[in-house]
């Protein structure tokens, strides 16, 4: 017994298994990798348009950022279903679509706000000065578009917990495993 301690000694719940956490972050760093990967190829898919629709036409920036972004989209989300998150849930494409269609287009907003403010609002329009901040909108919305698909678009599903079935007549519990 501990000094000044009445009783048996309080026994501490037992730590996680180590596995679990370690398990979490590798799978979250298996899901950053690959939607970098997409992600990767959808920017030089949205730049290389983005600058091809600045060479061939006479659309404002902004326009043609925004149908650089376009492709860019529609590109991305084959990667990200049949790729980074091929394995989540499959069974409400018109949901799943619905929502990736929406959280993208918030990621325009914001991509294509960060190029319009540097263009209008502060006068700079020159090719390489669109590029980094067409480059910079890109980035700020990647951070929410990670967050937005795997949290409400390409969802996890559900983990299998263990089943109980009948309990032994010794009063012990068994679990079992229901595939």
């Amino acid at each position: 017994m501990g000094r000044g301690s009445s009783g048996p000694p309080a026994t501490a719940p037992a730590p996680a298994p180590r596995g679990t956490l370690r398990e979490r972050i590798d799978r979250l760093v298996r899901e950053a990798v690959k939607f970098g990967a997409v992600g990767g190829v959808g920017l030089l898919v949205n730049l290389l348009v983005f600058n091809l629709v600045r060479q061939v036409t006479d659309l404002q920036v902004v326009r043609a950022s925004v149908i650089a972004t376009v492709v860019a989209i529609i590109f991305n989300y084959v990667g990200f279903r049949y790729f980074t998150y091929r394995d989540r849930d499959k069974s409400r494409r018109t949901r799943e679509m619905t929502l990736f269609l929406l959280f993208s287009a918030v990621g325009l907003v914001i991509e294509n706000g960060v190029l319009y403010t540097a263009t209008y609002g502060f006068g700079w329009d020159s090719p390489l000065q669109s590029n980094i901040f067409k480059f910079l909108g890109i980035a700020v919305a990647t951070l929410f578009r990670f967050w937005s698909y795997r949290t409400w678009v390409f969802r996890a599903l559900p983990v299998r917990e263990p089943v109980t079935r009948g309990a032994p007549s010794d009063g012990s519990r068994t679990t079992q495993r229901v595939p």
